[in-house]
């Protein structure tokens, strides 16, 4: 028979030759509760399977390209600023891009990315809220003129201020 020595020997080599083949591939079962296995055509529905489907492409989602008509916006206010030579020709062409990260770099601006918002709302470009529903008498509407303030109003209006009038 074994001493005990012999047999806490035996048994820590088996451990330490044994534990490595059990850590070298890490197994999981799968989460989703799907198979990888192949949906056949059942005879009784005719339904066609998913391994008969044909894949799907990659969606690309979010703007792809510059509309032709806002591209000889942008083309236009860069010639106005001196960034371009020429005429607006309504092409995301190599001469739009450079002049386009110029005026970006010389703001302080990524150039990676075009174009920029800010770079848009600078070259005069930005959202045009002339045609909102509430742009009649908003902030952004015109001012009205200087003759129709009441003189209570004006008069509230320097109180408020902590002017005398």
């Amino acid at each position: 028979m074994f001493s005990f020595r012999a047999s806490l020997t035996f048994v820590l080599s088996a451990t330490l030759i044994a534990s490595p083949a059990f850590a070298t591939r890490n197994h999981r079962a799968p989460t989703s509760g799907h198979t990888h296995a192949a949906h056949k055509t059942s005879a009784k529905s005719g339904k066609t399977s998913k391994a008969q489907k044909a894949p799907k492409a990659h969606q690309m989602h979010g703007q792809q390209a510059i509309d032709p008509a806002r591209v000889t916006q942008i083309q236009q206010a860069l010639i106005r600023e001196h960034y371009m030579d020429g005429e607006a020709n309504g092409n995301w062409d190599a001469a739009t891009l450079a002049a386009m990260q110029k005026f970006q770099a010389d703001q302080g601006w990524q150039t990676k990315l075009m174009p920029d918002s800010r770079a848009l709302k600078k070259l005069g470009l930005g959202p045009d809220y002339s045609n909102a529903i509430n742009a009649k008498d908003s902030y952004f509407a015109a001012p009205p003129t200087s003759g129709t303030t009441s003189t209570e109003q004006a008069a509230a209006f320097a109180t408020a201020a902590g002017i005398a009038h």
